[in-house]
């Protein structure tokens, strides 16, 4: 197993940039005419908590996480190039995600993905996510499936 590291940073890094237009460009495949839709809620301005995974060098993988509430923060832009899925990467960086979550206070994650990214769904369920009734914008929206995970403090 070659050599993982993540780093925290913000929506400002070279990398996390770089691997979010390419989650974008999967998801305009995968999404088809929702894409437009859903692009509006994943715009990275500002975004304070960020995690770039990198692979012997090589930017490989992304996350972030933005307060949804006071008790709640919202995991965002998961990414693993396709190229280096299938490692654990993206659970690793989702649980980097999540003891940062607690670090600020957050006493659960949520997160929305499609129906049509099924690894996801998969890895979210493995991690010990729970599919929860949509959220917020995603009320009533077909496509989307909504999770949510308590933090152990």
């Amino acid at each position: 197993m070659s050599d993982l590291t993540l780093i925290r940073t913000d929506s400002d890094h070279t990398d996390f940039r770089t691997l979010v237009a390419l989650l974008d460009q999967d998801l305009a495949i995968r999404d088809g005419d929702d894409h437009a839709f859903y692009a509006q809620f994943n715009k990275v301005d500002a975004i304070r908590e960020v995690i770039v995974a990198y692979q012997n060098g090589a930017a490989v993988g992304c996350g972030a996480i933005k307060s949804f509430s006071a008790a709640a923060a919202e995991v965002k832009r998961m990414f693993v190039h396709p190229d280096y899925r299938k490692q654990g990467i993206a659970a690793k960086v989702l649980n980097e995600l999540e003891s940062w979550a607690t670090e600020l206070g957050f006493t659960v994650c949520v997160l929305e993905t499609g129906k049509k990214q099924p690894e996801a769904i998969a890895l979210y369920q493995k991690v010990g996510y729970n599919i929860t009734p949509n959220y917020g914008q995603y009320i009533g929206v077909d496509n989307s499936v909504c999770m949510s995970k308590p933090l152990n403090a």
